[in-house]
């Protein structure tokens, strides 16, 4: 997977924040200044994304989930698509707070609405009386609505990928909480510096948004292929011995 210089510009991910907005820390990964205009240098941006996507593919070698979360409205639909793609859980609506320090309760919701789920798939829901099924069916709604996306994450994620960490505020908290990794579209009014794989770019253009997951994604899907081809080589040993 080559990262493209030119398609990154061509996404406009080298535009950054008002001049006056931005956040010194961001210094090392500005190119210049251009009609009040901070222009982001797209060489170091390659050099973060690559790095960004190395880890995030040994993460998936490991076994272990992503968690991609973007709830601005640039992000929303870029992010779903883009999970649904990897089979990764996401949030694109509301973060729930404890989503990540208070898992245990969060999961046994999950388990709920997807005990729910299974039985109208196996037809149990039709067999109870009309009273029941609309009770169950507003609490599967609401459930849905809050963790539908997550309805695969059994386990505290691998990593986090957070489009705008000024946004996500308190899911950057949780992730920091429990020393998850955390992945960052940086734009030039972020803090880079307590986010372990700043990828600096414009998290304010849904072109910009889209081609920074396009790699991303692209580099989780790489490790399924990379985990596969390991436990394909396990059961032969197994098999042999």
């Amino acid at each position: 997977m080559k990262i493209n210089t030119q398609d990154l510009l061509k996404a406009g991910v080298h535009f950054g924040h008002i001049a006056r907005k931005w956040n010194p820390n961001m210094r090392p990964f500005i190119f210049m200044k251009k009609g009040g205009i901070h222009i982001i240098d797209l060489h170091k941006t390659v050099i973060k994304l690559n790095q960004a996507c190395d880890a995030l593919k040994n993460i998936v070698v490991s076994g272990k989930k992503i968690l991609l979360v973007g709830t601005k409205d640039q992000a929303k639909e870029k992010v779903f698509l883009y999970a649904k793609k990897v089979s990764m859980p996401c949030v694109t609506e509301r973060w729930l707070g404890g989503l990540l320090t208070n898992f245990s309760t969060i999961r046994k919701s999950i388990k709920k609405m997807n005990n729910i789920d299974k039985m109208k798939k196996n037809g149990t829901f039709n067999t109870l009386l009309k009273k029941e099924r609309l009770l169950i069916d507003r609490v599967y709604t609401k459930l849905y609505k809050n963790l539908g996306s997550i309805s695969n994450m059994n386990h505290i994620p691998g990593g986090i990928f957070l489009v705008d960490p000024n946004k996500e505020k308190i899911a950057f908290t949780e992730a920091k909480k429990l020393k998850i990794p955390i992945f960052a579209m940086v734009d030039t009014n972020t803090n880079p510096n307590e986010i372990e794989y700043p990828i600096p770019s414009n998290d304010d253009s849904s072109k910009s948004i889209d081609i920074i997951l396009k790699y991303v994604t692209e580099a989780i899907q790489k490790g399924y292929s990379l985990k596969n081809e390991k436990n394909d080589v396990d059961n032969k040993e197994k098999k042999v011995n």
